[in-house]
């Protein structure tokens, strides 16, 4: 973008106490399997009322001055489980079970043959999402790494070989999304950082797949894991320096609830950086000003024409006027700096 400092979601934001339990939503983890009972909206009705959340969603976004628009990700009870489970090669009626980050089994789909994408996706996010802000869009889709961590392998000889072919999924979708109207494409590989040593073995070159051929916009983003399920953050990442050897354009990281020592990005010097400002763990919306003093950690590292300016992750488990009330202080702190910047210029 020509702004400096553009502001974007990292993908979700808070969804309707209308539309789904929210209590419900946050006594759990994160869904990898079809989690329909948390749909207050009969089925018959749940595609429009998710419709109407995403209009809000973006309505807030747009209010609140956000640069990229993202769809909140109000359709999802999960930001990978949607995608995961439309695939053909897992028994949905048969679930398996994973450890997940936190280390507690988890239900996950259960592959029983060859991973293969049946029909697009997301296009209809898209698609909706475009023709309802005239700003720049974004979407998300999980990326194949983590979606081959979050499964139970019955059917392929290695991990690394279903990864591959969730790899070849995602590279479908992605090229369908931009062909729809995406201006970026973030893949989410939260398992990257949980892990580490698998990551270093295939995962660089599974999500390179995902993105080979792509010639639009993309990020991968890696995180901590929700602030309001994993509560214990590490201060540095465990694998981050190694995604300099993706494709991706963008590279967002958390660095707000972990007071991230942002030197780390020395090694990203060839990425842009999507930078997590926000501290989800708690409701207390931050002063702009406290905004606006992580965005200067980052710069001693990162150029200012390198740096995209995000929430850490997790919206959509805050309350609607707190998501909203972060978000908005996000876009003036980001707006500080940029006065600042262009003082100087």
């Amino acid at each position: 973008m020509s702004i400096l400092l553009p502001t974007t979601l990292v993908g979700s934001y808070a969804q309707p106490d209308w539309l789904i339990d929210r209590k419900r939503l946050g006594d759990r983890f994160p869904p990898r399997v079809r989690a329909k009972e948390l749909w207050r909206v009969a089925p018959e009705w749940l595609e429009q009322a998710q419709d109407d959340a995403t209009l809000l969603a973006i309505r807030d976004q747009e209010n609140a001055g956000i640069d990229i628009i993202t769809d909140g990700e109000v359709r999802r009870e999960s930001y990978s489980n949607r995608f995961a489970t439309a695939l053909e090669g897992v028994d949905l009626d048969n679930p398996g079970e994973a450890l997940d980050r936190s280390g507690h089994p988890n239900p996950v789909p259960r592959v029983v043959g060859k991973i293969r994408r049946k029909h697009a996706v997301q296009v209809r996010d898209v698609q909706f999402l475009r023709v309802n802000t005239d700003r720049q869009i974004k979407i998300t889709v999980p990326g194949p790494f983590t979606m081959a961590q979050q499964a139970q392998n019955d059917f392929y000889k290695s991990e690394a070989e279903m990864a591959y072919d969730y790899a070849q999924a995602v590279n479908e979708e992605i090229r369908d999304l931009f062909a729809a109207g995406a201006d970026v494409v973030q893949i989410d590989e939260p398992y990257m950082q949980a892990r580490p040593e698998k990551a270093r073995e295939y995962g660089v070159e599974v999500l390179n797949r995902a993105l080979e051929g792509v010639t639009g916009r993309t990020a991968v983003h890696i995180c901590f894991g929700y602030a309001a399920v994993i509560h214990a953050r590490p201060n540095g990442y465990s694998f981050l320096p190694e995604l300099c050897g993706c494709s991706a354009h963008q590279i967002s990281i958390e660095t707000a609830q972990s007071n991230l020592d942002c030197a780390v990005l020395d090694s990203l010097s060839n990425k842009e950086i999507m930078l997590g400002v926000l501290d989800l763990s708690t409701n207390e919306i931050e002063h702009p000003e406290v905004v606006a003093a992580r965005i200067r950690r980052a710069l001693p590292h990162v150029s200012p024409e390198r740096l995209i300016i995000a929430p850490d992750c997790g919206l959509k488990y805050l309350p609607r006027d707190v998501a909203y009330g972060k978000m908005k202080a996000m876009v003036e702190g980001a707006a500080i700096v940029r006065a600042e910047l262009a003082e100087r210029a």
